[in-house]
């Protein structure tokens, strides 16, 4: 793909990028002084103009949602990075803060002259050591060069920022559970409205963006809104897109392609060279575990968030699980419901003690002792759970049950009528 359209891979070559590199050879901190000379409104309107949607799952325009931010108010505005890169499967945020720093940084401040804020954060994955460390490093860099602090390039402009580790739970990856785990309280998701906007960090208003979302600010301010809309291909979705490709793929990685631009087969086929071994494809996973699994008759889609949501997936993350013909999906699907059962934060009924029933049925499949009524009983339970619980952790532990069962229920019921695992 040509440097052209490429936003962030042509800088991921190397250890973190220091200021003077980013600086000297990616327009660094250019965009900020030119926002620094724009209002808030003119910010705002530029990043609607873009077509940027968010990079976390969600797909929500970014603009949009920091125009949500009320211009007065009492008490002080937040912004808060979401870097709790926790949904399997998913790594590209990694690598913008591995390589990148500087990038996220500037996205931020921007970002708070937006929206009026001069206090921001950044959530980092508690296993993120060495990512939380560069932050750290980048924003030292950033606070001895007068871009961080008080009167920010003479323009008045105070904005300061911390790094925030949190203690590997992945329930902190949904906004409001981040927002009281960055409080200091118990990591769970807090019922809405009000939303961030209105009553977020420490019960002021706060805009909550992914890693590469605003990573993507600085080049939509030095090129234009419309410059980065034309990026993608669809009508509502604008820019790159990077995706998280892993599973049983030749060449697994982070890749970075204009949005709505290539069709899950062209991503996993020509993109990332195929079915390791040149095996048959038996399934994809097209956004991280949350999401419904696609069959190999699925993947003639364009990879885009309408048009998975058509065929009854998500893009979620962007992250694509290539699964060969020879893999099995039980175990497959066992192994993801233990990861939410484990990881619900245990609020929710349907979701505390659906997610456990879920995966001991698995785990009797799994193990030869599972019964013909467990199909039924894991659809219904299934059922109970979607749609029912404050945040979306029950859907996304109940969708790929779902999807499984019914795309593979001949799997399952080998599994049942054999005793045991068809491919042990």
């Amino acid at each position: 793909m040509p440097e052209s359209t490429q936003m962030f891979k042509p800088h991921f070559h190397e250890e973190a990028r220091p200021l003077a590199y980013y600086q000297a050879k990616m327009n660094g901190y250019t965009a900020l002084k030119k926002a620094l000379g724009m209002t808030p409104d003119a910010i705002i309107d530029e990043m609607k103009k873009s077509n940027m949607r968010g990079r976390g799952g969600a797909g929500f325009p970014t603009g949009v949602k920091w125009g949500f931010i009320p211009k007065q108010s009492a008490k002080p505005k937040y912004l808060v990075c979401n870097a709790d890169e926790s949904e399997p499967g998913t790594f590209k945020d990694r690598d913008i803060m591995r390589y990148t720093p500087h990038l996220l940084i500037e996205g931020m401040l921007i970002g708070a002259h937006a929206i009026g804020s001069s206090t921001g954060y950044i959530y980092i994955r508690g296993e993120y050591t060495r990512e939380a460390k560069l932050l750290n490093q980048a924003i030292d860099e950033a606070y001895a060069a007068g871009l961080l602090g008080k009167n920010i390039l003479g323009t008045g402009f105070n904005f300061d920022l911390t790094v925030h580790r949190g203690a590997g739970a992945y329930i902190c990856g949904e906004e409001t559970a981040l927002l009281n785990s960055l409080e200091g309280k118990r990591g769970e998701p807090r019922v809405k409205p009000p939303f961030p906007a209105q009553s977020g960090a420490y019960a002021g208003p706060t805009i909550v963006n992914n890693v590469e979302t605003l990573a993507a600010v600085p080049m939509i301010i030095n090129n234009g809104g419309e410059w980065f809309a034309k990026l993608g291909k669809l009508e509502k979705s604008g820019g790159t897109r990077l995706l998280s490709v892993s599973g049983h793929v030749k060449n697994p990685g982070v890749y970075e392609i204009p949005a709505g631009s290539m069709t899950i087969r062209e991503i996993v086929y020509n993109l990332c060279g195929g079915v390791l071994g040149d095996k048959k494809l038996k399934a994809v996973i097209p956004g991280g575990s949350s999401a419904p699994v696609l069959t190999a008759d699925e993947i003639d889609v364009i990879y885009d968030i309408e048009p998975l949501m058509k065929i009854g997936s998500m893009m979620g993350s962007a992250a694509l699980m290539v699964v060969s013909e020879d893999y099995c999906v039980v175990k497959l699907i066992k192994r993801i419901t233990k990861f939410y059962e484990h990881e619900s934060c245990g609020q929710c009924t349907p979701c505390r003690e659906g997610c456990k029933w879920m995966e001991d049925i698995l785990h009797r499949i799994e193990d030869g002792h599972g019964r013909e009524q467990d199909l039924s009983l894991l659809l219904d339970i299934a059922d109970n759970i979607n749609g029912k619980t404050l945040c979306a952790l029950g859907d996304a532990a109940a969708g790929p049950v779902t999807s499984f069962v019914k795309k593979f229920r001949a799997d399952f019921e080998a599994h049942i009528r054999g005793g045991k695992c068809p491919n042990a």
